[in-house]
């Protein structure tokens, strides 16, 4: 069955159901959260894209920034989250977001893109084994009081 998802540029508008999203993910925010870290958030260079549902609901949603670090020839891409509804799942939705990534990254010039996924997400890092991606490295945390 192929399926063609409307994917678009994340906007302000989105923030409530961002919100929603990002707490489904286990990162849990509220509207005026988002709101209030969009300016700076994306003036770091950082993008977002959505897949809507019915009305105004999201039923996805993926953070998109790019880098550049002096030990690599070309820049990063990176997929910093990526929430596909509890209730889409299994309909290639996060596949069609993570196509839409790297086709994104490589316009831009990336040599690569990296996902970032909580250890705890098992089924996440099956998702994009099975997408071709290699788990490389472990990411170390510190959480400032």
């Amino acid at each position: 069955m192929s399926i063609t998802h409307n994917i678009r540029a994340a906007r302000l508008d989105d923030a409530a159901e961002l919100a929603r999203l990002f707490s489904e993910l286990g990162h849990p925010a509220t509207e005026h959260e988002i709101r209030a870290r969009w300016s700076g958030w994306q003036g770091d260079g950082n993008v977002g894209i959505v897949v809507e549902g019915a009305g105004s609901t999201l039923i996805a949603a993926a953070t998109l920034h790019r880098t550049v670090v002096l030990h690599r020839p070309k820049p990063i891409g990176r997929i910093s989250a990526l929430i596909v509804d509890s209730r889409h799942r299994e309909e290639g939705i996060g596949r069609a977001l993570v196509d839409y990534a790297e086709r994104m990254f490589r316009d831009e010039g990336c040599g690569s893109l990296e996902v970032t996924s909580n250890m705890r997400r098992t089924d996440a890092h099956a998702f994009y084994q099975h997408l071709g991606y290699d788990l490389t490295s472990a990411r170390f945390l510190k959480t400032f009081a």
